[in-house]
């Protein structure tokens, strides 16, 4: 898990904070990056209820799709949700900060989904 933050904060651009969550309990089982005025536990506990609340839209609308990832846009931030599948992140999400002047979002997703295929739990 160590490896996957560090690579998440050192290998894309803008990164500020990186965290993987546990969404059936709301707590980081990891943090790198952050800061006074970026809590990463605070945000993990808060982006649960943000997955949990589309996971019942999803179900009451009838879709049968999964999340890929969820962006939140930020006058100077992107909040970037992205749900693990697979047997080892069943139930986790990885949660990255990006700083939005210097990032480039569609790379971010790109890489997240590399650090999603190499992270081991």
């Amino acid at each position: 898990m160590e490896v996957s933050l560090k690579d998440m904060m050192a290998g894309i651009e803008g990164a500020v904070g990186a965290a993987v969550v546990d969404y059936t309990s709301g707590m980081a089982l990891g943090t790198l990056g952050g800061g006074k005025d970026l809590d990463l536990n605070v945000a993990a506990a808060g982006n649960t209820d943000v997955i949990r609340a589309k996971v019942r839209t999803m179900e009451q609308l009838g879709l049968k799709s999964q999340i890929e990832d969820i962006l939140l846009t930020l006058d100077h931030q992107y909040h970037v949700i992205r749900l693990l599948k697979g047997r080892s992140g069943n139930g986790l999400f990885l949660y990255l900060v990006l700083d939005k002047a210097n990032a480039n979002l569609a790379m971010a997703r790109h890489q997240l989904r590399r650090v999603e295929e190499a992270i081991e739990i």
